[in-house]
């Protein structure tokens, strides 16, 4: 009988990929409830599949060889009919790829052909797409930047119940067909599908898949047996996506997918659709060492001369000619794109995602056009940078902004050459006379980490003048370690009353000459590199900061001697219920002659005002919500926050509001403080804490928090040991 069911499951199974859901997912059902008619033998699946998850490392091929490769030829469409009279697809793309593997770095992917219809200029962010993960066999498996439970991993058994279908055979070899659905489908997402697994090594033979979820989704996925390793590998592929009910649609742009339409999308419906059928088929497998791999610490790269492959070479990999559709797909797609100026708006989309609007050869940053303090009242602004319609070899940047309440004008202006486009190595030269919060400390690579809105920045009242010569020299040494180094001479001025003191000598204005180096890892990471440079693909955990800054006296007239160095690590889990839980750890130190402008602080976020509701106001993201402002200072300094998003509460399409628990620990020190004069601060050795929540995205992502202070430094009002506020949230 299991035969029976297999057979049926295999005729449908060649056309499963144009099914309807619903028909697919009754003849699953059909399956599971018939699989003891279909057990010819007394077999325990629990135990089975136990075994079968054990010996995983002995069948899946990246556990079992130290290196091997294949090719790839792959092909993508975005459709709104699935029926052959429609004249062209929405979206087309084909692809052939060369993938490496070895045990010490992976996988790395080498395009060695790009085809996308109605595009000049390749849109590379396509490739960095996860549209599905190569292998069952991992934890969680990835389906259009989904993660599910993977089936085969180790807590599969924790995560699905399976059901004995029947016997197989496969490849001419012997096998079961097992059926899985998730355990707790509306808490964990799974897959839901049959698997086959070879008789004697339980490795899988072939995989059918069906979600019906946000995605509605099949994958149907072979496999070819190679006898001298006794090892399966995924031969051929294919993937079906449907929008399902949701009123959103497919899109392959925005820098990641996306299942349906954004508000104010303006590329519109132009190459977005209802469905995404995704063919992959693998040949030339070599399990052989090869030739010794450039640049393995890249996911992808993207070999040179990709897009401009002649038909010849597609003829060469392609395993099926072409239908009329796919060839009509170039000439529409081409009069869509230009008609519809495609290129562009995907340009400005790409630029406005990491803070920039693009004009011409200009792009104008998003950071500085409206801002508010304490002490400039409301900041009006406005600046950017030249881009590579200007030069691809010269920048040029500058900015100017007006506060209305210290009616002082600020600006900058700088330019740099590039030095090694590889390794995205500017050298640049600059000059800034502005303002920045005293006790600060700026990490140098964490300079373009992009906020639309700053929240902590309308509570800060305290703050020094500067002008600023700087020399910047940026080199990416590796894809996940980036480097800055940086020569400054400052002039600071205050804005409030302050000396610092030095034996005779105060000062109230004086000289800083600093050198400072930076670098941030990111060794989860995954990157892309191609003629546009190498983006970030994949935003992996932890991330390493840390930075040294030393103060030279003497040189271009430096008052001080004196070392600044600070490190953060920030870890976040993602669990498969939708729930996440953030890391943050810092700790810096400073040694020698340090005014106060150059300590740090913990980033506190409390007005001093009398009462809560005066002291409303927003929310930081890593702030100190109940610590005031000049509270504390230190030269030692050493932070910990953890948050705990509860998965989102889903009470409709628009209304998903998420619970975050939060907890912040700081503890630190200060040296000589009598050297601060007329300013009036405390210590941080007792160690502070405090602790709340947050409810966010209530409505247009506005939120609301409270937090507790306690411990050491908790005040004798009940009152001023708490902050209410309000949080925002934009997700871009």
């Amino acid at each position: 009988m299991g035969r029976f069911f297999y057979s049926i499951f295999r005729d449908l199974s060649s056309s499963f990929i144009m099914a309807k859901p619903l028909i697919f997912c009754l003849f699953l059902l059909f399956l599971m409830q018939n699989a003891a008619i279909a057990q010819q033998k007394s077999i325990d699946v629990d135990s089975l599949m136990q075994l079968a998850i054990d010996r995983a490392d002995q069948n899946n091929p990246q556990d079992v060889l130290d290196h091997f490769s294949y090719t790839t030829y792959e092909k993508t469409i975005i459709t709104d009919s699935l029926e052959r009279e429609n004249n062209a697809h929405s979206f087309f793309t084909e692809k052939v790829s060369k993938n490496n593997f070895n045990t010490y770095h992976g996988f790395k992917e080498e395009v060695l052909g790009f085809n996308m219809a109605g595009f000049k200029e390749p849109r590379y962010e396509v490739l960095g797409i996860t549209l599905q993960s190569r292998s069952f066999y991992d934890e969680d498996f990835v389906i259009f930047n989904y993660r599910y439970a993977g089936p085969l991993s180790s807590r599969g058994l924790n995560n699905y119940n399976y059901e004995f279908v029947g016997d197989t055979t496969i490849l001419d070899r012997k096998g079961y067909a097992v059926a899985f659905y998730p355990e707790r489908p509306k808490t964990i997402p799974g897959l839901e599908g049959i698997l086959y697994l070879d008789v004697e090594s339980l490795a899988i033979q072939k995989v059918h898949i069906g979600i019906n979820d946000e995605l509605v989704a099949r994958i149907e996925q072979e496999y070819e047996y190679l006898p001298e390793v006794e090892v399966y590998m995924p031969r051929a592929s294919k993937l079906y996506i449907e929008k399902g009910e949701s009123s959103k649609r497919l899109s392959l742009f925005r820098g990641k997918v996306s299942v349906g339409t954004i508000q104010n999308n303006p590329v519109k419906e132009a190459i977005e659709g209802r469905y995404l059928l995704l063919t992959s088929y693998n040949t030339n497998f070599n399990l052989s060492k090869g030739e010794k791999l450039e640049h393995p610490k890249l996911a992808i790269e993207v070999m040179e001369g990709a897009d401009e492959k002649s038909e010849d070479f597609w003829t060469r990999y392609r395993n099926q000619a072409l239908t009329e559709r796919d060839l009509n797909s170039f000439d529409y797609l081409d009069t869509i794109v230009e008609t519809e100026n495609i290129e562009r708006r995907l340009a400005v989309i790409n630029n406005f995602g990491i803070g920039y609007y693009t004009v011409d050869f200009f792009d104008f940053d998003l950071t500085y056009p409206l801002k508010y303090n304490n002490y400039e009242g409301l900041r009006l602004g406005i600046g950017g940078v030249t881009n590579a319609d200007f030069s691809k070899n010269f920048r040029v940047e500058g900015y100017t902004a007006y506060g209305f309440r210290d009616k002082v004008l600020k600006y900058g202006i700088g330019g740099g050459v590039l030095l090694n486009e590889s390794h995205g190595a500017w050298l640049s030269l600059s000059y800034n006379d502005d303002l920045q919060e005293t006790g600060s400390f700026n990490y140098l690579t964490d300079r373009r980490v992009y906020s639309l809105f700053e929240p902590r920045l309308v509570n800060i009242t305290q703050f020094f003048d500067y002008q600023t010569f700087r020399l910047n020299q940026e080199y990416q040494i590796t894809p996940k370690i980036l480097s800055e180094f940086q020569f400054a001479k400052t002039n600071v001025l205050q804005t409030e009353a302050y000396r610092f003191v030095l034996g005779d000598e105060s000062y109230s204005e004086y000289d800083i000459t600093e050198a400072t180096f930076g670098v941030r890892w990111s060794p989860s990471s995954k990157f892309m590199r191609s003629e546009k440079g190498t983006v970030e693909i994949y935003d992996g955990y932890p991330k390493v900061t840390a930075q040294i800054s030393k103060g030279i006296s003497g040189l271009f007239n430096g008052d001080f001697d004196f070392t600044r160095v600070g490190a953060k690590f920030y870890y976040q889990v993602e669990r498969l219920n939708k729930s996440t839980t953030e890391f943050l750890i810092e700790g810096k130190m400073a040694f020698g002659d340090v005014p106060l402008t150059h300590l740090f602080h913990a980033y506190p976020n409390a007005p001093t005002k009398q009462t809560i509701m005066q002291r409303f106001s927003v929310a930081g993201v890593n702030s100190f919500e109940t610590m005031y402002f000049g509270e504390f200072f230190s030269d030692r300094l050493a932070t910990l926050q953890i948050k705990h998003h509860l998965r989102p509460f889903n009470l409709g399409e628009k209304f998903k509001p998420e619970l975050v628990f939060i907890s912040r620990y700081a503890i630190g020190d200060i040296s000589d403080i009598a050297r601060h004069q007329d300013v009036t601060f405390g210590k941080l050795n007792k160690g502070f804490m405090e602790s709340g929540f947050e409810i966010n995205k209530i409505l247009f992502g506005f939120g609301t928090s409270l937090t507790y202070r306690y411990g050491a430094y908790h005040l004798p009002s009940f009152a001023d040991n708490i902050a209410f506020k309000f949080t925002f949230n934009l997700q871009l």
